[in-house]
C-alpha cells in the first residue's frame, strides 16, 4: 500500500493512532497543557513531580515522545524536582505542520523550547536533551543564550548532523523516508530497535514503536537537514554542560561527538555508560537518575 504524505488516508490512519494512544500519552502527568510557538505550532506539555521543585525540562529525540522519559517521571528519587516533558513538533500530541521548512529551520525547534520555558514559568531549569533533543537544546542556546537556564545534560546527544559524528544506518533511514507504508513502518521499527543495546520489555518496545508511528512523515523527510548552530550554541555557553553517552551507541559516535562538544566548550564534562546504547537514561536508569540528580543540585546551587 502506497500513501501520499498529504493523502486523506494518511491523516485518517494517523488520527486513529492519536485517539488510541492519547490516554497512554497523558498517563502519569500531574498537569497537561499546550503552549504555542511563534509560528503557531501548538506544543503539548506535561508536568509531574513537585510543582515547587527545581525544574527539569526533558527534550526527547527523533520519533520519541514525552513517554521516552517514563523512568525519570516515575522515579522516586526525582519526585522532589518539577519534571516537565513535552512532545516536539511533528511528534506525539503536538502539532504536525506539513511545510518542510517547519522542520528544516532549527530556530523553529528552539522557539518551541523557549515557549515551553516561558509559558511553564520554569525558573532557571536544567535542560535534558536526548539525541535530536540535544540539537534542539543547542539551537535554543544559539538563539537565546544560557542566561535563563541552570545547565544542560545531553544524553546520546547529536552535536552536529555530520557523518563523522553519526553511525550510518542506511536501511532504517531509507525505510523511514519511504512513501510505502510497510517500508516506512519497518524503518521506524528498526530505528527504535537501534536506540537500545539491551532491548526493553515487549510492552515498552511496542508502545515506543506506536509513538514513533505518530511522528509526522514530513518531519521525518526534512529533519535530517535541520540547521544546527553548534558553534554559536555551545561556543558561547557558560553554564555547566554534561554529556552522557552509551558506549554501545548504534546511532551516534560518542568519542567524535564528545570531542566536538569539548572543542566548542572546553568545560564540557563527559560520562560513558558501558552497558548502554543510545538510551542510557532508560538502559541504566538508576545510575542516570542518580547522576542527573547530582548534576541538577550542583548546577542549581542546592
Amino acid at each position: 500500500m502506497v500513501f501520499s504524505p498529504v493523502s486523506p488516508l494518511r491523516y485518517t490512519w494517523l488520527h486513529c493512532i492519536v485517539l488510541l494512544l492519547a490516554p497512554l500519552l497523558a498517563h502519569g502527568a500531574n498537569r497537561a497543557y499546550t503552549v504555542e510557538s511563534p509560528d503557531g505550532v501548538r506544543i503539548a506539555v506535561q508536568e509531574a513531580g513537585d510543582p515547587q521543585g527545581q525544574p527539569i525540562i526533558f527534550v526527547h529525540g527523533l520519533l520519541g515522545s514525552h513517554l521516552s522519559w517514563e523512568k525519570q517521571v516515575n522515579s522516586p528519587e526525582l519526585q522532589r524536582y518539577r519534571l516537565i516533558t513535552f512532545d516536539m513538533r511533528g511528534h506525539g500530541l503536538s502539532d504536525k505542520p506539513v511545510e518542510l521548512d517547519a522542520y528544516r529551520e532549527g530556530r523553529h525547534w528552539a522557539d518551541d523550547l523557549a515557549a515551553v520555558i516561558k509559558e511553564s514559568g520554569a525558573h532557571e531549569p536544567v535542560l535534558v536533551g536526548w539525541s535530536l533533543g540535544a540539537a534542539v537544546t543547542t539551537n535554543y542556546l544559539a538563539a537565546f543564550g544560557d542566561g535563563q537556564i541552570a545547565g544542560a545534560v545531553y544524553v546520546g546527544g547529536v552535536i552536529e548532523l555530520k557523518p563523522e559524528q553519526l553511525v550510518p544506518q542506511p536501511t532504517a533511514y531509507s525505510g523511514m523516508a519511504s512513501s510505502d507504508l510497510r517500508l516506512h513502518l519497518e524503518g521506524e521499527k528498526e530505528f527504535v530497535a537501534l536506540c537500545f543495546s539491551t532491548a526493553p520489555d515487549d510492552a515498552t518496545f511496542q508502545r515506543t514503536v506506536a509513538a514513533a508511528a505518530m511522528a509526522s512523515n514530513e518531519m521525518q523527510s526534512a529533519v535530517h537537514g535541520m540547521s544546527i548552530d553548534a558553534a554559536k550554541g555551545l561556543g558561547s555557553m557558560h553554564k555547566p554542560l554534561l554529556l552522557i553517552y552509551g558506549e554501545q551507541d548504534a546511532l551516534v559516535r560518542p568519542s567524535a561527538s564528545a570531542a566536538r562538544a569539548k572543542e566548542l566548550y572546553p568545560r564540557t564534562a563527559v560520562e560513558l555508560y558501558a552497558k548502554s546504547g543510545h538510551s542510557p537514561f532508560f538502559e541504566e536508569s538508576t545510575r542516570f537518575n542518580r547522576d542527573l540528580s547530582a548534576f541538577v543540585d550542583a548546577a542549581s546551587g542546592h
